[in-house]
């Protein structure tokens, strides 16, 4: 395990793993989305701000989620203030990553920008940087982030997210804690749904394949 988080990192990682913690399905991919319901946060970018000891801690994230509602990419954009007074982006990708090369961030296919990794879980990686004026600035005019991970067998994992939604929730207020409850809520009922259809159509092709007629 790889470990060399700081105290600020602590907090701002602490933030995004409570946040994501809340609402385990808040966000997924494109081949994912489903209209959300009245009063539940629209699925991509949302913003959601948390008191921790001192400080008040906001984050507007993006959390693309597998089929089987397995973490792929965390994404968080993180404003502390108070005692502490910083901003860092941090991305969170699976573990078995390679190390040192932590994730790359190109938006619409411009230079990339480096995040090294700050700790290494079981469960998954966190890479981090500081948060710059000109790269939200950057987020907020761009169509597509790409981050690019290395998995354990030297290959690159690129994860494209869309920007669209991204201003109206980095300039806006943050969701409340119902709103997140009745997202993970609508969305673990459609994770469920396509995985019963899913198991309704391979048990239908394994029928299928039983009563076929011997060539």
């Amino acid at each position: 395990m790889m470990y060399k988080a700081n105290k600020f990192t602590r907090t701002a990682l602490s933030a995004l793993v409570l946040s994501i913690g809340a609402v385990s399905a808040p966000a997924v991919s494109q081949a994912q989305q489903a209209a959300a319901p009245a009063g539940a946060p629209p699925l991509g970018w949302f913003k959601t701000c948390s008191k921790q000891e001192d400080n008040d801690v906001c984050v507007v994230q993006n959390v693309v989620l597998a089929q089987n509602g397995q973490m792929i990419t965390a994404v968080g954009l993180i404003s502390v203030t108070g005692k502490v007074n910083r901003k860092i982006l941090q991305v969170s990708v699976p573990s078995a990553r390679l190390i040192p090369p932590g994730v790359m961030m190109q938006i619409d296919g411009a230079k990339g920008v480096q995040l090294d990794y700050a700790v290494c879980l079981p469960d998954k990686c966190t890479a981090e940087v500081p948060l710059t004026d000109a790269m939200i600035a950057s987020l907020k005019k761009g169509n597509e982030v790409v981050f690019t991970s290395i998995n354990f067998r030297r290959a690159p994992n690129p994860i494209k997210i869309a920007l669209n939604g991204f201003t109206g929730a980095y300039d806006g207020e943050a969701i409340s804690q119902s709103q997140l409850a009745e997202s993970q809520r609508t969305l673990q009922e459609g994770m469920q749904k396509k995985a019963e259809e899913a198991r309704k159509k391979l048990e239908a092709a394994q029928e299928a394949a039983k009563t076929a007629p011997a060539q």
